[in-house]
């Protein structure tokens, strides 16, 4: 009984402070920086769509789950070529880190059809997925921890990509909630790019899905009570990683069977907001999942059914 208090106590005091978000602060495309804008600041020019909140996008229904929450197009449009790395550096809404380390991390893309990608409205774009990262080789840690630490997420574009004007929608879904159906915390970012080149990969109408349209709340790997279930059991929501991916080099993309590495290179800094909790209130937070963590081993069915009870209806 003393163990269960316990645990209820140290899940309440992660789950009750807790108002951390946050947003795509800079792109790095083979070793050059673009900056993003911080949610609702005066915007400078850029290639990545400024969101106006920091907060999730919650439903799988959302309109804001095309680019985040009301994205507006970006100024400029950068010139990449086929098989180029890009770094993603997500932040928390006053610079910090990222803020959450359960759930996936998928890229997907789509062609800019009859404009350029600065005057693009992807309300009705078919997007089609280039990545997706789950859950490091044993699968008790997601690879989000990587990116609540400080690094980037590495995407590699595929290196038969057809050139042409592309948004790049770069997406994690926090899962600390997902045990409650509607839990799920959507983060979707749209980068602009021009794809140079006269390469001929396109994707199959098949591997092509809207947003909203391609996600289900009630979707395996969107509503997923067994989530702090140890080992993890993660089925990825959306269409397969295009053939055209895995049908280029091996180190075009990343999918479930071939995760990107990722680096500690420092990021350059982006400005900051006062809407969410301090870096010290992120560490105590990671220590107490820890904590958690360790709880679970011990009592792993006890620790289910707790967090099935106490994160109704909370809201982080």
């Amino acid at each position: 009984m003393q163990s269960f208090l316990y645990i209820s106590l140290l899940i309440l005091r992660i789950a009750s402070p807790a108002k951390a978000h946050g947003y795509v602060a800079q792109v790095s495309i083979d070793g050059k920086i673009y900056m993003g804008n911080v949610p609702n600041a005066q915007p400078t020019s850029s290639i990545i769509r400024q969101i106006d909140d920091i907060s999730p996008v919650k439903g799988a229904t959302n309109p804001y789950m095309n680019c985040g929450q009301a994205a507006q197009l970006a100024a400029l449009v950068a010139d990449v070529n086929p098989g180029s790395q890009f770094q993603f550096w997500w932040k928390d809404g006053d610079g910090t880190n990222w803020p959450h380390d359960i759930g996936p991390i998928m890229t997907y893309m789509t062609s800019c059809v009859g404009t350029t990608c600065d005057k693009y409205n992807s309300t009705n774009a078919e997007w089609f997925k280039i990545e997706e990262t789950g859950l490091e080789p044993g699968n008790m840690t997601w690879y989000q921890q990587n990116i609540m630490n400080g690094e980037p997420a590495n995407v590699t574009l595929p290196s038969n990509l057809a050139p042409g004007q592309y948004l790049i929608r770069h997406e994690i879904i926090a899962l600390h909630l997902a045990t409650e159906l509607g839990g799920a915390e959507f983060y979707p970012s749209c980068t602009q790019v021009n794809i140079l080149g006269n390469q001929t990969g396109t994707p199959t109408s098949s591997e092509e899905v809207t947003f909203p349209g391609g996600y289900s709340d009630t979707d395996p790997g969107i509503y997923d009570p067994t989530v702090f279930d140890t080992p993890v059991q993660y089925t990825f929501p959306g269409p397969p990683v295009a053939t055209l991916v895995t049908s280029s080099s091996p180190s075009s993309g990343s999918s479930s069977s071939n995760l990107p590495a990722f680096t500690t290179a420092t990021p350059v800094s982006s400005g900051a907001s006062t809407s969410t909790p301090t870096a010290t209130g992120q560490a105590t937070c990671k220590l107490q999942a820890q904590q958690i963590l360790a709880m679970k081993k011990r009592h792993p069915g006890t620790l289910s059914r707790i967090m099935a009870v106490l994160i109704k209806g909370m809201h982080d």
